[in-house]
């Protein structure tokens, strides 16, 4: 998959709120209520990105969880990554409805 144009980036990130561009990457930070909460949440991630094949870093501190997503292969970002962040978007509001807290 080629990676996007700068006009690409920014039109994408419009679409996804709270993820910001850092460098080659995009990332967001999320907090919960728990540890275990915040483990619920990123187990439900890993699922998403074992289907899609295609992996986050994520950074876990206590209740926080920040992932950080790239195409590695292509040096940047792609539609890959865009995707996933879709995902994992609505992963997030499917885990708040199902009553867990997540900022």
């Amino acid at each position: 998959m080629a990676k996007m144009s700068k006009a690409e980036i920014a039109a994408s990130l419009e679409g996804l709120v709270g993820w910001k561009l850092e460098g080659k990457t995009i990332a967001k930070g999320y907090e919960f209520p728990s540890f275990p909460e915040a483990m619920r949440f990123v187990n439900n991630v890993a699922g998403l990105a074992e289907a899609a094949d295609h992996h986050p870093d994520i950074l876990i501190n206590y209740r926080r969880v920040t992932l950080t997503l790239s195409t590695h292969d292509e040096g940047g970002l792609t539609k890959k990554d865009f995707e996933l962040a879709s995902q994992i978007e609505k992963e997030r509001k499917s885990f708040k409805a199902a009553g867990n807290k997540v900022s």
